[in-house]
């Protein structure tokens, strides 16, 4: 999924200085951002307040959308470098092509991962016919140096690990998660788990206490370690955690993610993963000038251009905490 913002502003992320190293409740508030015609997202990362979650470096979370008339989901072909998205859904499906020649419907609690490595380029759409409710997430993870030039690569995932505890049953979607592994390639110590709750549930999750965590609520009503998370927020735990107290209200969906905090200072602007402006600056010369991102054949429609680069150069924010 693409970020459509046609004024990006860059955001600095990563490093221990944006770590809160203790456990913590920071309930962030979702930015509503429009995706093409008929698709609203709330963006929970990058947030004011938080830029990133270990290697989680963007998420976005959308529907459920009553579809059944409309287009649905249409991205067009944008690029995307530095970074991996994972397609997540609880409804729907989402066709994605690339510049590799992948085409794939993803559908739900199936792992859709691109690693864009060096330079990717591809679309996400709605397909015709689709279901009439479309409900899911979009998130990045950011590449580490040493395999951020990667060659590009598309998986596609439909039997993935669970953990199971009375009323719970956490699908593990990247990284590792009480001993089960997702069978996605990645690049840091990271997890990403959807859970199922059943109404009346309540359970202990195992933590690793040297990641940062954050639950981001899909549907239903849940507490988090005693908090209230609405559907479409997110709440940010910290580190240090050793289990986390999860109770239901009634069915409910959460997606937990984490990781060991990301140590390099990265740049994320537009679509792109860098580490510094120069970089940023060729890769936006490289799609509006074609060649490095590939083609994106098959979508009935053309590719999105960059937009401007901000005219102030890019610099640290500071220390969150």
């Amino acid at each position: 999924m693409s970020n459509l913002d046609r004024q990006a502003v860059p955001s600095v992320c990563g490093g221990r200085g944006f770590v809160v190293a203790e456990p913590v409740r920071e309930l962030l508030t979702p930015r509503r951002v429009r995706l093409g015609e008929s698709t609203e997202v709330r963006r929970l990362l990058p947030n004011l307040g938080r830029r990133m979650v270990g290697a989680w470096a963007f998420v976005d979370h959308y529907g459920p959308d009553d579809i059944a008339d409309e287009p649905g989901m249409q991205v067009p072909p944008h690029p995307h470098m530095g970074l991996q998205t994972v397609s997540w859904l609880h409804e729907g499906e989402v066709l994605h092509r690339d510049s590799l020649g992948s085409l794939q419907t993803v559908r739900p609690r199936e792992l859709g991962l691109m690693t864009s490595g060096r330079a990717i380029s591809h679309s996400e759409e709605s397909p015709k016919p689709h279901a009439a409710l479309l409900h899911g997430a979009q998130l990045w993870v950011a590449l580490p140096g040493a395999h951020r030039d990667v060659e590009p690569h598309f998986q596609h995932h439909t039997d993935l690990p669970t953990v199971t505890a009375p009323g719970l049953t956490a699908t593990v979607i990247l990284g590792e998660l009480d001993g089960a592994t997702s069978p996605g390639t990645a690049y840091t110590p990271i997890v990403g788990a959807d859970l199922a709750l059943s109404r009346g549930a309540e359970a202990r999750l195992p933590l690793d206490p040297d990641f940062e965590y954050a639950v981001l609520s899909m549907s239903g009503a849940a507490e988090v370690d005693g908090v209230p998370v609405e559907a479409g927020s997110m709440l940010y735990l910290g580190c240090g955690r050793a289990e986390l107290p999860l109770r239901a209200e009634s069915d409910a969906g959460l997606m937990l993610l984490g990781g060991e905090p990301f140590e390099e200072e990265i740049v994320m602007w537009w679509n792109f993963v860098a580490r510094n402006q120069d970089e940023i600056t060729q890769a936006r010369e490289d799609w509006m000038n074609g060649g490095r991102f590939g083609t994106v054949r098959g979508y009935d429609g053309a590719p999105i251009p960059a937009p401007a680069l901000p005219p102030v150069p890019l610099k640290p924010r500071g220390r969150v905490r």
